[in-house]
């Protein structure tokens, strides 16, 4: 049985040789990226059985993504390239603090094929949870009828649901947004946010306001990313907040956030207590931004383990 299985797209990630405004650099790096797949690799490098549903397109670049994915352990059975559909790109731009910058070339979406019925029952009886993002409805908009149906197959197969709306205002606006995202709310039970998200979706970033909100969704776990200030989560009636995990340095922050949805959930399936799972989903954001790339900083479990001082790893 899959422990966890997502649905979005992927795209090949053009990363920068050099620092700066996207216009001065004359070098990219092919890598291969998106919130889900992200998320798919997070999973799969900590043990977690993976599965993703996903539509590329029949080109060099979509064999490439595929063999990725089955590369790092995901099911990829529910994945198919499609002919007459280009592979979605995006170029990063990154400045010399890390932050940066992400230009999308991903119309037409080889994820807007996917109809409602492109989904079976089956394959969510299979697994424990389903993960969406709000990435995958704002692609396109007939997506948003592919991720309800799913949703509601992933609740009437038993599974728990987790949900990061990962708003990419760049793809629709705050009003498509809201719109479509919030019906979903109902059938979430571990909702993972950033403050924007939260004030975008419930009208609030005050964290008691929200965690009363959740509790009227009836959401079971709410965990609120606030970057280098760390995150605060309400679990089973407890409130938690601890402070940011220190990098060693901060390169790119691109994958920090879909490194801390795997991580939490693989201590949710676990059986971890809010204060272990929101430490371990913490100390994998902070290891993500040590590493140039979207997925590329995304730790295997020993290495998180070995982070968090629970095992030796011995280098010589």
């Amino acid at each position: 049985m899959k422990d966890v299985i997502t649905i979005g797209d992927a795209m090949i990630t053009l990363n920068p040789n050099s620092t700066g405004p996207m216009q001065f650099v004359n070098g990219f790096e092919r890598r291969a990226g998106g919130a889900e797949f992200n998320f798919a690799i997070g999973c799969a490098r900590l043990g977690l059985e993976t599965g993703w549903i996903s539509r590329l397109g029949a080109d060099e670049f979509g064999k490439y993504i595929k063999k990725f994915a089955r590369g790092e352990g995901i099911d990829t059975s529910e994945v198919h390239l499609l002919e007459g559909y280009s592979t979605s790109l995006n170029f990063k731009e990154i400045q010399a603090n890390g932050s940066g910058r992400t230009f999308y070339y991903r119309h037409p979406s080889p994820t807007e094929a996917m109809t409602p019925s492109s989904l079976s029952l089956e394959y969510f009886q299979g697994a424990k949870l389903f993960h969406m993002t709000g990435v995958f409805p704002a692609v396109t908009p007939s997506n948003v009828d592919v991720l309800t149906r799913a949703v509601t197959l992933a609740k009437e197969a038993g599974l728990k649901v987790s949900f990061d709306p990962n708003i990419r205002l760049k793809l629709w606006s705050a009003e498509q947004a809201r719109a479509a995202l919030l019906p979903l709310m109902h059938h979430v039970d571990l909702l993972l946010a950033g403050v924007e998200e939260l004030e975008l979706l419930f009208g609030t970033s005050d964290e008691n306001e929200v965690f009363t909100i959740a509790q009227e969704y009836e959401i079971e776990l709410v965990a609120i990313k606030k970057g280098d200030e760390g995150a605060v989560a309400w679990y089973k009636g407890e409130t938690l907040t601890l402070p940011a995990v220190k990098a060693t340095a901060v390169v790119d922050t691109v994958g920090a956030g879909d490194g801390f949805d795997a991580g939490l959930i693989y201590g949710y399936l676990n059986g971890y207590s809010l204060k272990e799972m929101l430490t371990f989903a913490t100390t994998i954001g902070a290891m993500v931004v040590e590493v140039i790339g979207d997925n590329e900083g995304l730790p295997h479990l020993d290495d998180v383990l070995a982070k968090l001082g629970h095992t030796t790893v011995i280098e010589r």
